[in-house]
């Protein structure tokens, strides 16, 4: 298996943790020395053939790595245009690709000796891999999760407590994923002589942009060698959504080199012209947040604006730094899904395939039907999908018993 990956790290951010003008590492004074620790870490690690032994191990045995790439047929024939094929991070164990990043930091976190994890999460499917690796290894854990993200990912809060973490609720702010990462960070500037923080995104103070980007780039290198294999060629276009990018930059990384067009899809809620969406990218502009320079959506005051996605992995109001180096230097295109178009994704595929995806996923589905029915029957769409559905059948089947 370990065969698929390439250790080189390509693109590095320069000794600042900057990609161009964004990243670096703005945090508290105490955190500095913490987060020099965890980078030499993790460079020590990565020269390390002990610990990418383990790393694969516990992805092939423990994870179920590699997931498949799937050739979408009857959905391709139903959407009238390219051929449309799923990189399946829906099968891993948890039922999304934040188990790859959580395996390798939770093994950081090992070599580094530390008792306890937090982390924070939106979706809950982040949690859900650091609680599960947690159990794995006997570590203490806590999981801060706003009350919003709560209420509507309530079987993933379940899941985390029969894991044996504890979910603390955030109510401060919009009570949803940037304010449970805020608690994260103020728990770790208080613990971080025994605690491990584990950050579930391609944002945060380097090196966690780098670091988790490399723990995701599994996703793409296996899709460059499925795609070769099983289509005799590289995709024309590779789709994924975008909250914070950290299924993104694991799919588009592989491909940076390449002719794949990278098309980056923000949630645009109720629509960009409303106020009410998630499009950091689309609508923001550079600030700082949660210790890195991105693209951020906030007031003429500097205040963060709420943001409002129907997926709770997605309302996040700002995005990964390397993202938004890539998108200020026309590296990837930019591209949104409301939710109504992420629900009507959820379901055609659904119906079609007897695949049920995350409604994170079903916005990269929704933009990538819909350039896909543009394009050559000959051509192919590759498209990230990032987890299953089950934590989102509850909001579904309200919004449809609304509709009905």
């Amino acid at each position: 298996m370990k065969e698929l990956y390439d250790l080189m790290i390509t693109h590095m951010p320069d000794a600042g943790g900057h990609f161009g003008r964004f990243g670096g590492k703005f945090a508290a004074e105490t955190l500095m020395q913490p987060l020099q620790s965890l980078q030499d870490a993790f460079f020590t690690a990565w020269q390390d053939p002990a610990f990418h032994a383990e790393r694969f191990d516990l992805l092939e045995h423990y994870v179920g790595r590699a997931t498949p790439l799937y050739h979408a047929k009857r959905l391709s024939e139903e959407n009238h245009g390219a051929q449309i094929w799923l990189k399946r991070e829906d099968l891993t164990h948890t039922g999304a690709h934040k188990i790859n990043n959580t395996i390798g930091q939770g093994l950081l976190a090992k070599r580094m000796g530390k008792k306890r994890v937090i982390a924070e999460t939106g979706a809950g499917q982040h949690g859900v891999a650091t609680a599960t690796v947690a159990a794995m290894f006997g570590m203490d854990c806590d999981v801060y999760m706003g009350r919003e993200d709560m209420a509507r990912q309530a079987p993933n809060v379940f899941r985390m407590q029969l894991l044996g973490a504890n979910v603390i609720p955030v109510d401060g702010g919009t009570a949803t994923l940037k304010d449970a990462l805020n608690e994260a960070l103020r728990d770790w500037v208080a613990s971080c002589e025994n605690t491990f923080y584990i950050i579930g995104t391609v944002a945060g103070p380097h090196p966690y942009p780098l670091m988790v980007r490399q723990f995701h780039a599994v996703i793409g290198q296996e899709a460059k060698a499925q795609s070769l294999m099983q289509a005799g060629r590289l995709p024309d276009i590779a789709v994924a959504c975008v909250g914070g990018g950290s299924n993104a930059m694991g799919l588009f990384h592989a491909f940076r080199d390449t002719s794949v067009r990278l098309v980056a899809v923000e949630a645009a809620g109720h629509g960009l012209e409303t106020g009410q969406h998630a499009a950091s990218l689309a609508k923001g502009r550079a600030g700082i947040l949660h210790g890195n320079l991105t693209y951020l959506l906030e007031n003429d005051e500097g205040q963060i604006k709420a943001t409002h996605s129907i997926s709770a992995g997605l309302d996040y109001p700002g995005v990964g730094p390397e993202l938004a180096s890539m998108h200020e230097a026309g590296d990837i295109e930019l591209t949104s899904a409301s939710d109504d178009q992420a629900i009507a994704a959820f379901q055609t595929l659904t119906r079609c395939e007897g695949i049920i995806p995350a409604l994170e996923s079903s916005h990269a589905l929704a933009a990538g039907m819909r350039l896909a029915a543009t394009m050559k029957p000959e051509e192919i769409v590759m498209i990230n999908l990032s987890g299953r559905g089950d934590k989102d059948i509850n909001t579904v089947m309200n919004i449809l018993e609304k509709e009905d």
